[in-house]
């Protein structure tokens, strides 16, 4: 053995050790950052949890459905900002998705070449705009369209059906439930869609190509091979979509009326957990049961995201072990 080989061999076991030290302390610093996270995220619930605790104490759990709210008589309840959060983003996500779902499909399977990136790279700016621009442009701008042109449309022509009728009677004052859900699902869009893009683009071309060449539409390719492939990454995206239409606030703020109060009609003012805290927390005192009632709010809200998140976890697996 030569004496350069001998040189070689005598210094593996000290870069070895180098190794074993560098991915020591990285795998420390690692686990160092999730433990933050975790630390971070309990002490915010914490936090949210005991500063709403006086407000869960005076009005027990009818807080979660009562629909009052008076500053004045310190009487507090949850129930239409809990009504309102989850009917504006169910609402948002319906018409978000078929929306993302086609510009997704036009990029990857219909648009030329040369206009996928300019129009994938249009979409993908929506999620850069600020939210209170969203809130802007909706109060001036899609407000008076709605009033003027859709909800009066709507009422003619949906408002007498049996059945679904009553969500589209009322006064067509622009702003209410259908706007917000509206101007959510213009900003949830850019995050569906860019996500069904990118997982769409993953689907090895063989499966396209095996599946054209025994006689496949493109929408039979679509629906048979590449939504199948992609069904988890594809409920991810929505359900991305779904956490960020939750916790939305000064785009709702602008368009959703602000009422503290349930309608039936989708054209009906009302407000969102969000709304509530951003119009009246600065008007609560330190240690008052309004402060506490908003810091309640918080924690549903934290709560109904976790729920979305478990039961998507859950409805993911289901449909892996089918």
């Amino acid at each position: 053995m030569s004496q350069a080989t001998t040189m070689i061999t005598s210094a593996r076991p000290a870069a070895r050790r180098g190794g074993n030290l560098g991915d020591a302390l990285f795998a420390g610093a690692c686990q160092a950052a999730g433990a933050f996270v975790l630390l971070l995220l309990g002490g915010i619930i914490v936090e949210l949890f005991l500063g709403g605790l006086p407000a869960f104490r005076a009005f027990g759990l009818p807080f979660l459905w009562s629909t009052e709210w008076d500053p004045v008589t310190e009487v507090f309840g949850a129930g239409v900002s809990i009504y309102g959060t989850v009917v504006t983003a169910v609402l948002a996500i319906l018409l978000a998705v078929p929306l993302a779902f086609g510009v997704a499909f036009t990029l990857t399977e219909l648009a030329p070449p040369w206009l996928r990136r300019p129009v994938g790279t249009a979409v993908e700016l929506l999620a850069a705009v600020p939210s209170i621009i969203y809130g802007m442009w909706g109060f001036f701008l899609i407000a008076p369209l709605m009033a003027q042109y859709v909800q009066p449309a709507l009422i003619d022509s949906l408002g007498e059906l049996p059945g679904i009728g009553f969500l589209f009677q009322g006064p067509p004052f622009g702003t209410g439930i259908l706007t917000a859900a509206l101007i959510l699902a213009i900003m949830i869009l850019p995050f569906i869609a860019a996500t069904m893009r990118d997982v769409f683009e993953q689907v090895p071309p063989v499966f396209k190509e095996s599946a054209y060449g025994l006689g496949a539409t493109t929408w039979e390719v679509m629906r048979g091979v590449v939504l199948p492939y992609t069904r988890i990454s594809v409920a991810g995206g929505i359900m991305l979509g779904l956490g960020r239409a939750l916790g939305e606030t000064m785009a709702v703020t602008f368009v959703i009326g602000n009422a503290n109060r349930i309608t039936t009609t989708l054209f009906g003012p009302g407000n969102t957990i969000a709304s509530v805290v951003a119009l009246e927390f600065g008007e609560s005192e330190t240690g008052s049961l309004k402060l506490s009632a908003l810091l309640a709010l918080g924690f549903i809200l934290f709560v109904l995201s976790f729920i979305v998140l478990a039961t998507s976890r859950f409805l993911l697996r289901s449909r892996l072990k089918a």
